[in-house]
Parts: C-alpha cells; sequence; structure tokens
C-alpha cells in the first residue's frame, strides 16, 4: 500500500495501513510507506495533555468542529488508558468524540498506552508521521498525565497544557517538568469564573518564574481560558495554535524541532530493541540528510541480523 493508495482509499485505506503498521512495522512496504510519510509533510502536529479529568477530550471535540468548521482536515490519536485484560484502549473514541462518521476529513484513532509511562503508545510515532502527510492538522492526545510523562513534546509541533480549576493542578505546573512543555496553556472549565480567573493567574505567576516555552526564544506562552461545553475561548485558542505554527515556521524552527524529533526517535528505538549494547554497537546514529528514521533502523535492523 502506498501513500497515494491512503489518500484515494479514504479512512478504511488509512485504518489498513495503521493495522499494517502495528502487525508488520519491519516488512520492507511499511518501511517504504513511513518513509514516503515522513519526506512529505502537511500537517501541523497538535499535542494535548494533561492531567485526567480536565476535559481534554471534550476540548478534542471542539477543536475538532472548529478546524473542520474552517475546512481543514483534522487526524486525531487518542492515546487511552490500558484493559488489564486485553491490553488494548480502555476508553473508545466513538464513546468519547460526535465526530460524523461520514465525514471524510476526520479520522480518530484509539491506541492503547500499554506499559508505556510518557503519556503516549508505541505505535503513536509512526501513527503520527503517516497521518501528518495526509491531514491539515493532527491532534494527538495523551493519556491522563502526571508530573514526568512528557513525552508528547517529542512527537508534537505545538504543545497544549490543560489546566483544571479548582483542582490545584495550577500549582502541579510550577513544577519544572511540567511547566518546560507546553506552547500554550488553556485552563479548562471556564464557566467556574472566579475558579477559572484564580488558575490562570497561578499559571501566569509560574511562567514568569522562567523556564517555560519554546527554548529557541521568542515565543510567549499564552495562557487561555476555554469552555469547551459552551465553545467560548476555542477562536482564541486555534488562533493561538495557528500563531505558533507560523514562529515555528520562521528561520527554520519547524525543520529543526522535527529534525530533533527524529533524531531521538531512532535512538530510543534502538535501545528499546537491543539495550545499552544495540546503542553501543550502532556506533554514531546522527541521522544523515534526507534520510527517515525508519529506513535507518531498517538498516540497522539488517546489519545486526548479518
Amino acid at each position: 500500500m502506498t501513500l497515494d493508495d491512503i489518500k484515494s482509499g479514504g479512512k478504511a485505506a488509512l485504518a489498513k495501513a495503521l493495522a499494517q503498521l502495528e502487525r508488520l512495522p519491519d516488512a520492507p512496504e511499511t518501511v517504504a510507506l513511513l518513509d514516503a510519510a515522513y519526506a512529505a509533510p502537511t500537517a501541523q502536529v497538535v499535542g494535548m495533555t494533561g492531567p485526567p479529568g480536565v476535559g481534554k477530550s471534550t476540548l478534542m471535540n471542539a477543536l475538532i468542529a472548529n478546524w473542520r468548521g474552517r475546512g481543514r482536515t483534522v487526524g486525531c490519536i487518542a492515546v487511552d488508558p490500558s484493559s488489564r485484560r486485553s491490553g488494548g484502549a480502555l476508553l473508545g473514541d466513538r464513546t468519547r468524540l460526535t465526530t460524523d462518521p461520514e465525514d471524510q476529513g476526520v479520522f480518530v484513532r484509539s491506541m492503547a498506552a500499554r506499559d508505556r509511562l510518557g503519556g503516549l503508545a508505541g505505535l503513536t510515532v509512526s501513527a503520527m508521521v503517516l497521518m501528518r502527510a495526509l491531514y491539515d492538522v493532527v491532534l494527538i492526545e495523551t493519556v491522563g498525565v502526571g508530573q514526568s510523562e512528557t513525552d508528547v513534546v517529542g512527537v508534537a509541533d505545538t504543545v497544549l497544557f490543560c489546566v483544571q480549576p479548582g483542582s490545584g493542578d495550577s500549582l502541579q505546573f510550577m513544577k519544572a517538568g511540567i511547566a518546560e512543555i507546553p506552547h500554550v496553556v488553556v485552563v479548562t472549565k471556564a464557566d467556574m469564573e472566579k475558579e477559572a480567573r484564580r488558575a490562570r493567574a497561578d499559571v501566569l505567576g509560574a511562567l514568569s518564574l522562567g523556564g517555560a516555552g519554546d527554548e529557541s526564544g521568542g515565543w510567549q506562552v499564552p495562557v487561555l481560558l476555554v469552555s469547551s461545553m459552551r465553545r467560548d475561548g476555542i477562536d482564541a485558542l486555534v488562533q493561538a495554535v495557528d500563531g505558533h505554527a507560523a514562529f515555528l515556521a520562521a528561520e527554520g524552527r519547524l525543520a529543526g524541532t522535527r529534525a530533533a524529533q527524529a533524531q531521538t526517535w531512532l535512538e530510543e528505538a534502538v535501545r528499546e530493541r537491543w539495550g545499552r549494547e544495540g546503542v553501543r554497537r550502532a556506533g554514531d546514529l546522527t541521522l544523515p540528510d534526507g534520510v527517515s528514521p525508519f529506513a535507518q533502523l531498517a538498516e540497522l535492523q539488517r546489519c545486526f541480523s548479518a
């Protein structure tokens, strides 16, 4: 199956391709597909993270509706807790999102986090790369995170961190591991007006201490009040996400960010498959220009198997 086949085949073709990624990750046809997708990105990748119960799925619904209203196509990856019995996703996208199943401009895939502790699933990277070549926006919702599950930074161009009023989330935000990851902070459930304003003030105070935002400099992290149920603040949130996309597009920031992410993916994949000894045997893991991490990993697989 080629990238063109998926583009012409719609949701059914993409679902089949994602199943292939999971079932045959090292097959030559899978590597070729990911190579083609890696070389032809079209989407902005938005990662959404935050504590359990903060309202990420409701916000996801509101963002999808807004983007579709603007004529943008959206691919979604929802990472869920895992079933202890089957290992599959404990929650399903159809029970949480109210998208039109006939709308070919929206595709939602649930993934089980399984034994991954970083808020993402093992399949997230390859699925994101494929969907990034097919849609205008790819939205990744992580499983509810605590203080250290910040893997979403390694797959997203723009990270939204959600804070719930009156829950202490704004205080947890002050922990350095969380405060350093977002490009946009969203105070959800803004209909809780007094508590929401207080949470926003707390986050702004934490941001003023430094250490948050883009290390490349120049991006000021906005803190927005949003009520997903009432659709209040969604337009401003979309504008902030677009603003960060424009920031990344300037001065080669986006290309540099994605190249660094790909380098990290490769190093983590080698360590996960072959351990520290594999990393030592692999030697220099620097990705050559124009080479995808998937092709490089396949080459290492051939070398180690010889």
